[in-house]
């Protein structure tokens, strides 16, 4: 049993959460890069070199890539040989992003209250927290910070078995183009597909923190990733919705098995600063 104190994981949080708004993942930079060298129209790879120049600037000046620093998303796999000591896992990491929001002049854009009361939290608590045991004695955290421009256009639809694969890739195509430019395109989105109401929501915001450059293991999703991104981009709303090619940077699919009665289909829409950082202490 390996002993880990709460310190480390609000440390750890902090980082990632000022890290992951700040430094774009280097796969989705090159994404960008290399679809602003295949767009075809002016305009689009106007905009696409502005967005570079923006990420560029965001590391050069230490601020944020985007101004909405977004609700924070953990995603925690703890080792079942790890004991915490000196607080309990959540609060350390509640602690974690109150500090990374603070003192990384992060804007804060939580609430606490839904519906009647929308008071702002003043530290951006509390996160969203998915914790998963593994095997092991480590624990590895994911910091996802969401921004609600795109959170806002996702979609999820409880299919039944008798739905066919064009069904499926419809809703899915259907989503992007009711969504338009609200996203901020070119964006990233994340398909969960199978487990139940909520899970399929989660394997779908997973989806999100998969590198653009990775496909789906299985070659029957993994061509309908690339049908789903072909479909996407001839939509023509293009970067920012100026039009052109260039609407998705990718498609990442993420399936879990489910109730013989179901197919559940989620849809979460990232936009091009779709942010994650891992670290494993």
């Amino acid at each position: 049993m390996r002993e880990i104190n709460a310190s480390l994981i609000t440390e750890a949080v902090k980082e990632l959460v000022i890290k992951a708004n700040k430094i774009l993942p280097d796969d989705l930079v090159d994404c960008i890069s290399c679809c602003r060298a295949d767009e075809k129209s002016e305009t689009a790879k106007s905009v696409l070199s502005d967005l570079e120049a923006n990420i560029d600037a965001a590391k050069e000046l230490d601020i944020p890539v985007c101004q909405d620093t977004g609700m924070a998303v953990i995603f925690a796999e703890i080792g079942q040989e790890v004991h915490i000591v000196g607080e309990d896992f959540e609060a350390a990491v509640h602690k974690g992003v109150s500090l990374g929001y603070t003192d990384g002049l992060l804007r804060k854009s939580v609430v606490r209250d839904p519906f009647y009361d929308r008071v702002n939290t003043n530290d951006n608590t509390p996160a969203i927290i998915h914790t998963k045991i593994v095997a092991g004695d480590k624990i590895k955290i994911t910091a996802a910070p969401k921004g609600f421009g795109s959170e806002n256009m996702s979609k999820l639809r409880m299919f039944t078995p008798s739905a066919k694969r064009e069904d499926i890739v419809g809703f899915i195509v259907d989503t992007v183009k009711t969504a338009g430019s609200n996203p901020c395109p070119p964006v990233v989105i994340g398909v969960g597909i199978g487990g139940d109401f909520e899970y399929s929501a989660i394997l779908a915001k997973k989806a999100l923190c998969r590198p653009v450059s990775e496909r789906n293991s299985v070659e029957f999703y993994r061509d309908m990733e690339k049908e789903l991104l072909d479909k996407i981009n001839a939509l023509d709303i293009g970067p920012q919705g100026f039009g052109g090619r260039t609407t998705a940077l990718a498609v990442n699919i993420e399936t879990y098995p489910t109730h013989i009665a179901g197919l559940p289909v989620a849809v979460n829409i990232g936009c091009h600063v779709t942010r994650h950082a891992s670290k494993e202490i």
